[in-house]
């Protein structure tokens, strides 16, 4: 007897020999193909788009952010709304991130203590304490279809001290929420089933990203993350690091890369065998007048598009390159008109997933390698 899919199924449909893989992720929500690209929406909103943009552009999957949403509106607000998808009108499958960037990025308004993270807010100054327990409770009120574990990203430059420290606390507190998980299953205000995934951390050691990841594959959870591989190190390294974590993470669970980045590595990372990515890329550099495009980045600010009358990407089918011309685009970026953010924005959303829809494709019939080559070979061209 065949059993059912549950409400969370990750299926692998293909898998090319550099490792590239190409599945179903489901979820309460919807399916997921996968690998994916997940638009970053850290405050319950993709900075500029509308939800129909984003429906336009096929995204499957987007991201919130714990902290942020807790600081403003508040979870209680969001949860009387009926969760995040009731609450931004996105009525597709949402993940979200549980603060562990911030432990990085607000670094000077934190303190890390075996009980959790405690923030002073960057809006008020107020202070606030994270705990593993405490993020899952704040996820039952938001309610994405995936969360994210309150773990400690190390520093860059961090010694293997504070790496194993970081790692220490990143397992303990994964342990923690998952007890939480289940202590509070049914709390959740949609009654959806949610999933609780893993962030494998450790830093740029590789006996350390190989200890992280085994501990939590332990903890036999529905999805692993690499985390800490997004603040700027070196890129070879920083991909060597993460071969190293995929490595160590079961096959058979949809693997997600954190926080990284321009197109270069999401066909680097689907080539490695990851599922998952998100970075803030696409729509901040959008709002500093820079598209992302098949053939390298166009910084629209520049002169030489002042007279430039055709498609910003000549291979893109989105709305702004089939409506729009690049001279119009540095027009809007000239003389700061909103249009012109929102347009580059909803650009450089598709070009992403549908790069990442089009490197599917190519796993599902056998060509992933020639794509990828072609595909790199056009972005060489604007570099």
């Amino acid at each position: 007897m065949t059993q059912e899919p549950g409400p969370f199924d990750f299926q692998l449909l293909a898998t090319a020999p550099s490792g590239a893989r190409a599945g179903v992720l489901r979820t309460p929500h919807g399916d997921v193909p996968t690998p994916i690209f997940m638009p970053v929406g850290t405050r319950a909103s993709v900075k500029a788009l509308a939800v129909s943009d984003l429906v336009a552009a096929d995204a499957r999957i987007i991201l919130g952010n714990s902290y942020h949403l807790f600081l403003r509106p508040g979870a209680e607000v969001i949860g009387q709304a009926g969760g995040l998808a009731a609450f931004n009108g996105w009525n597709r499958p949402t993940l979200t991130d549980s603060g562990g960037f911030q432990v990085v990025s607000l670094a000077k308004l934190r303190r890390i203590e075996d009980e959790g993270v405690t923030f002073r807010s960057h809006l008020d100054g107020t202070q606030h304490q994270f705990t593993p327990e405490s993020v899952v409770r704040l996820n039952r009120n938001l309610a994405p279809d995936i969360v994210m574990p309150l773990d400690v990203p190390p520093m860059p430059g961090s010694s293997p001290a504070d790496i194993q420290r970081a790692n220490r606390l990143t397992v303990e507190w994964a342990r923690r929420a998952q007890a939480e998980f289940v202590r509070t299953e049914g709390t959740q205000v949609t009654g959806k089933p949610q999933a609780l995934f893993g962030i494998a951390q450790g830093g740029l050691e590789e006996a350390a990203r190989r200890e992280s990841a085994a501990a939590l594959v332990d903890l036999d959870l529905p999805g692993y993350a690499a985390g800490g591989l997004s603040f700027g190190e070196d890129k070879d390294l920083t991909r060597e690091m993460l071969q190293v974590t995929l490595d160590a993470l079961p096959k058979d669970r949809p693997r997600y890369l954190m926080g990284m980045g321009i197109p270069e590595d999401l066909i680097d990372g689907v080539r490695r065998g990851v599922d998952m990515f998100d970075c803030v890329l696409p729509t901040r550099n959008a709002r500093n007048g820079q598209a992302l495009t098949s053939r390298g980045p166009v910084n629209l600010r520049l002169e030489r598009w002042a007279r430039d009358f055709g498609p910003l990407d000549p291979d893109c089918g989105c709305e702004t390159c089939t409506g729009y011309t690049r001279a119009y685009l540095r027009h809007l970026e000239k003389t700061g008109e909103m249009l012109g953010a929102r347009l580059v924005s909803l650009h450089n959303v598709h070009f992403y997933l549908d790069l990442v829809r089009r490197m599917r494709g190519a796993i599902l019939d056998g060509t992933f390698e020639d794509f990828r080559a072609n595909a790199l070979a056009l972005l060489a061209e604007g570099s």
